[in-house]
């Protein structure tokens, strides 16, 4: 018998992914967004420090829909990037490297994210 030489469609909606990998796979994304980030980070800390004028524009800034919603996403992004990285520096070490502890943690370290998100988001808004 010969083997179908046809190409395997791949559904990724369809792949169940471990919390953990998820959680891991997340780090490293927001990791990316971050260091993405950086020069419209520096542009808006530069444009906060040149005058009493500039500081009155960046904050003006932060009134626009799209500027708050990128404030959340980063805000996001950093809280998850760290617990995920806390995380990952415990496994290291073999504290809550057992499944049962690495499953839990990863939950924290997804719900944590997201509630430190919503926190600054009702901080922002």
């Amino acid at each position: 018998m010969t083997r179908s030489t046809r190409p395997v469609f791949l559904n990724p909606m369809q792949i169940q992914l471990p919390v953990g990998a998820l959680t891991s796979f997340v780090h490293r994304a927001t990791g990316v967004l971050l260091a993405a980030s950086i020069p419209f980070d520096v542009y808006l800390l530069d444009l906060s420090l040149r005058s009493e004028h500039a500081f009155a524009e960046m904050m003006a800034l932060f009134h626009l829909p799209a500027v708050k919603g990128a404030a959340f996403v980063l805000i996001w992004a950093l809280a998850h990037h760290v617990l995920a990285g806390i995380r990952h520096l415990l496994t290291d070490i073999s504290i809550g490297s057992t499944l049962n502890a690495a499953r839990r943690s990863a939950w924290l370290v997804n719900l944590g994210g997201v509630a430190i998100a919503l926190f600054a988001a009702g901080v922002l808004l």
